[in-house]
């Protein structure tokens, strides 16, 4: 007969190997999950601790800004009315003077010429032409 006492032996060692494997494995396993669950923890306590006071003032801040940022558009709006309203009365005015201005010099260059002609119809001499362009 065959001597299977080395095989058996051999084979118990292995059995015992393997069932030392597996304790490892669920040991590392459950110190995986403690250590998941710590950090888990350890998270919530920096977001509790810290994220959340920095986000809520972060959002005040953020409220401020929009505050302000809503006033400053506001008021160009006005400004930037206002401007062009007195830009368009500046323009206005401005033809206003300027048809005045011509209004009035037409009056004097009418007169003007007038008496020249008068002058020239008593002195019996004859009115230059007008260059060509002028009125």
């Amino acid at each position: 007969m065959v001597d299977l006492s080395t095989t058996n032996m051999l084979l118990g060692i292995m059995a015992v190997v393997s069932v030392l494997e597996g304790l490892v494995l669920i040991g590392l396993a459950v110190g995986g999950i403690v250590a998941y669950q710590r950090v888990m923890r350890l998270m919530a306590d920096l977001e509790t601790r810290h994220v959340a006071p920095l986000r809520q003032k972060a959002e005040a801040i953020l409220a401020d800004v929009q505050a302000v940022t809503a006033r400053v558009t506001h008021q160009t709006e006005r400004v930037d009315h206002a401007i062009s309203g007195t830009i368009d009365r500046v323009d206005e005015t401005a033809e206003r003077v300027k048809d005045s201005v011509v209004d009035k010099m037409n009056s004097a260059v009418g007169i003007f010429r007038g008496v020249r002609a008068a002058i020239m119809a008593v002195l019996g001499s004859e009115p230059p032409a007008p260059a060509a362009g002028r009125p």
